[in-house]
């Protein structure tokens, strides 16, 4: 038996919760995985991770004070959020119930059964348009979608509750989550899919007729936006060394986590055709409303405070792993 304690995995079903959820099990930590289905998938965490799933949601206060009750549980991993920017405009109710209060009940559930760490999935998307780039921890937050201001309410939260109860909490906020553990046995399966290089890859396997590009007309290199992609796996591991930050009494803290270099929805586009070696035929069209130009995070505190130092930088390498999974989700082709 592991002598490390026991950390409650919310989302953990999911993509970058499942990635986790490995990262832990390889550092020998016990985990629970709390999922409620609506996106995850039970197959990956029985068959694949091999941890415990309970099925339930962070919305039942009853069910999350018997969870903590029966369980002795170090710190909780918090990935249960719904993540589409379009659809939280046309459904803010939904993502403020599910990421805002959802998430307050859980908090709420952890204090009563003195729980106080907690690590949270946040996003660079509370920063809204970049006035600097690369973005720093100290970027005006501007969210610009319901989803974007669900996270930055949270993060309020969290430090309300560090003030008054003494929570302490890491706050990651995200940059562009890709690729896939090099294993193939985990991977992004989004329904529906919303993110470019899984896109890519679809239409490369035929399951798409074509991938748009939204605005071709920016001021960057080639015309199109540029993004920082970070792959999951050192995602995962900078959750780890967050994590063991709390568990060695660390004070609460927001890091960024990308990957410091931004790549074109052009070059992401090049690079999948040069790894699938198919053809991925693209439609261009007009910008998205409130699609930044360049989006670029330093994640430089989070080296320096967590010794943090990504393996897999390399866009060849994120969109390699990313087609093992695909390959394998969908069948070689």
């Amino acid at each position: 038996m592991s002598n490390k304690p026991t950390i409650l995995v919310t989302g953990g079903a999911g993509y970058i919760g499942s990635h986790v959820v490995l990262a832990l099990k390889n550092f020998g930590y016990e985990v629970i995985v709390l999922d409620n289905l609506s996106y995850g998938h039970p197959e990956i965490v029985k068959e694949v991770l091999k941890v415990e799933l309970i099925v339930g949601d962070t919305n039942d206060r009853p069910f999350l004070d018997q969870l903590f009750a029966s369980r002795e549980i170090a710190a909780v991993m918090h990935f249960a959020a719904y993540i589409a920017v379009g659809e939280s405009v046309q459904k803010p109710i939904e993502y403020y119930r599910n990421n805002v209060v959802g998430t307050l009940t859980l908090l709420e559930a952890m204090l009563q059964a003195q729980v106080k760490k907690f690590v949270f999935s946040s996003t660079c998307a509370i920063y809204g348009m970049p006035q600097e780039i690369p973005m720093t921890e100290n970027h005006p937050r501007n969210p610009l979608s319901p989803y974007a201001s669900s996270k930055n309410m949270v993060e309020q939260i969290l430090g309300d509750l560090d003030l008054a109860y003494g929570l302490k909490s890491v706050a990651f906020r995200y940059f562009n989550a890709s690729g896939a553990d090099p294993s193939g046995l985990l991977g992004e399966d989004h329904q529906p899919e919303t993110h470019l290089i899984p896109l890519a890859l679809l239409t490369a396997l035929q399951k798409r007729s074509s991938l748009s590009i939204f605005g071709t007309d920016y001021e960057t290199k080639d015309g199109t936006a540029i993004r920082d992609y970070i792959h999951v796996n050192d995602l995962a591991s900078a959750h780890v060394l967050g994590l063991e930050y709390l568990l060695n009494g660390g004070q609460s803290e927001v890091f960024n986590l990308g990957n410091g270099n931004g790549f074109s929805v052009r070059e992401v586009i090049e690079t999948a055709k040069q790894v699938t070696q198919r053809d991925i035929p693209v439609i261009e069209s007009d910008r998205r409303a409130g699609d930044a130009p360049i989006l670029i995070g330093s994640s430089a505190k989070a080296r320096n405070l967590l010794g943090w130092n990504p393996q897999y930088p390399d866009l060849n390498t994120i969109v390699t792993h990313a087609w093992q999974w695909h390959q394998r989700r969908h069948g070689k082709q």
